[in-house]
């Protein structure tokens, strides 16, 4: 009994010391974030991906991160594994997968995500439902001013939360409106000038249109190639505007207004008088080759042939125009480019917002972070000047650190033009998704759209008439879809995408 009690007594002792020293040494392991005892999780969620190929997204994000934080590891956490359907036999009864749910599921479930990598579309939504970390202290408390970044990026960011910062962008994707000097001067016209609405820039490229047939040029295109897709144009060019086709219920078509009217007249217009060319215009002189010609890269792009005096174009454009003033003496015919950019036109309503900037690669820390601090430390390593110096190097996406934007070696031209235009806010995005995930034959409003966009500059019909067909066509097909959100419908043709012909029958009463 005696040695039973002195056991007992020797247990309860040792017991007490170690409850005394667990505190000690738990104390001496979390506080020192760099002891590689001290090991921890960083759960870092994507929109899409699987386990078999996260190498390319750690790779682009994380890599550098884990090497100069050795004690944090990083788990990826696709909202959407592909992998889990691919092999699913398709099923048109399923309820279509929606994205910002999914992302939400990994930033509420049991165990929630520290760090959300995401595009702008789905930014606002998850700002909105206050799953977001503001960030605005957690900048100034590190000392970093928002005025070091490119005024675009914040602003773009802020516009989707309230005038808060709830993420961050190491790059972004601008373009800018590049103009051949050569043309401009040949003709005595000025060239354009920063801060150019659409209208004042379409005016000029009416100045620009010259000659015929083969000696024909052109003002202006919306890329690079020249005639691709018209409808396509039309839609990323009145973005900003905000219009709707149908109404916040998908039950009735909103289209046959001033405002649509005068967007399709605009630019139905030019393609008629040939300011921006068609495709038969640029056909022209293509000329045939045979096995003796020497394949031309240039040859389908306009602004290069100088056949085009302006061009919308991206920020990589101008590795592009690099790489053909070097080569431009082995094509015949071809002359070196004297060029310039100022900024994306934009409507006089809503100056300096384009949809031709966007931004991506946004990242936000998740309100129920378990590992906040770190998820901070991984946000503002992301976004620190470390890694701004490397994405630099980037031949088609722009550094928001200011300090790391310049004009490439050899070159001179205005890069401050890519700099200013504020992407679109998306402020119906959430909603517009929801719409399509619940009736993705929504599609076929598109595809009518398309159609009598067509028609108008074939010359087949007046932008009246094609509107109010559109109206009447558009309504009926509304309520079909309502009936039949997902599957076949009737009176739908396969050639409707594309310039085919889209055949809607009235509905019966």
């Amino acid at each position: 009994m005696t040695i039973k009690i002195s056991n007992a007594r020797r247990w309860m002792t040792a017991g007490a010391a170690l409850t005394m020293l667990v505190p000690v040494l738990a104390a001496c392991s979390s506080d020192n974030k760099n002891d590689p005892d001290n090991r921890r999780t960083l759960r870092i969620g994507t929109m899409y991906g699987s386990s078999q190929d996260e190498s390319y997204f750690r790779q682009q994000f994380t890599d550098m991160f884990e090497f100069s934080h050795p004690n944090i590891d990083i788990e990826i956490v696709p909202a959407i594994d592909y992998t889990e359907t691919q092999f699913d036999e398709p099923d048109p009864n399923a309820k279509p997968v929606d994205p910002i749910e999914k992302v939400k599921a990994i930033m509420t479930g049991p165990n929630p995500i520290d760090v959300m990598i995401m595009d702008s579309g789905v930014l606002g939504s998850l700002v909105r439902d206050n799953l977001l970390m503001p960030l605005d202290a957690k900048m100034k408390e590190s000392k970093i001013d928002p005025n070091d970044y490119v005024p675009a990026v914040i602003d773009g960011i802020k516009s989707q939360g309230d005038g808060q910062l709830y993420a961050l962008a190491p790059t972004y994707s601008p373009s800018a409106l590049f103009y051949n000097k050569k043309m401009f001067s040949k003709l005595n016209v000025s060239p354009p000038t920063a801060d150019m609405t659409w209208d004042q820039v379409f005016n000029l490229a009416r100045q620009l249109k010259s000659g015929e047939g083969k000696d024909a040029t052109f003002g202006f295109t919306f890329n690079q190639w020249g005639y691709s897709d018209p409808y396509g144009e039309l839609t990323t060019y009145t973005a900003p505007l905000q219009l709707r086709m149908y109404d916040t219920n998908a039950e009735k078509m909103t289209v046959n207004t001033p405002q649509w009217e005068n967007a399709w007249t605009t630019i139905t217009q030019l393609y008629k008088d040939h300011v921006m060319p068609t495709t038969e215009d640029l056909q022209v002189d293509q000329g045939q080759m045979d096995n003796n010609t020497r394949y031309n890269p240039y040859q389908q792009q306009a602004f290069f042939r100088g056949k085009v005096a302006m061009v919308i174009g991206s920020y990589g454009m101008i590795n592009d125009i690099a790489t053909y003033n070097k080569n431009y003496q082995k094509f015949e015919g071809m002359e070196q480019l004297d060029w310039d950019v100022v900024q994306v036109p934009s409507f006089a309503e809503f100056p300096g917002i384009s949809g031709y900037t966007s931004l991506s690669s946004l990242s936000a820390i998740n309100a129920k972070a378990p590992n906040p601090d770190d998820a901070w430390e991984f946000v503002k390593f992301m976004n620190g000047k470390e890694w701004g110096k490397l994405k630099s190097r980037s031949s088609y996406e722009m550094p928001a650190l200011k300090e790391f934007i310049k004009v490439k070696d050899g070159m001179s031209y205005n890069i401050d033009a890519f700099t200013t235009t504020k992407p679109i806010p998306n402020q119906n995005s959430y909603e517009e998704q929801q719409l399509y995930n619940e009736r993705p034959n929504l599609y076929m409003i598109q595809d009518l759209a398309r159609t009598e966009f067509n028609k108008v500059i074939q010359n087949e019909k007046t932008v009246k008439e094609a509107l109010a067909e559109f109206e009447t066509k558009g309504n009926d097909l509304l309520q079909k879809i309502k009936l039949n959100p997902k599957g076949q419908i009737d009176g739908v043709n396969d050639g409707a995408y594309g310039g085919g012909g889209i055949d809607v029958k009235p509905m019966l009463d």
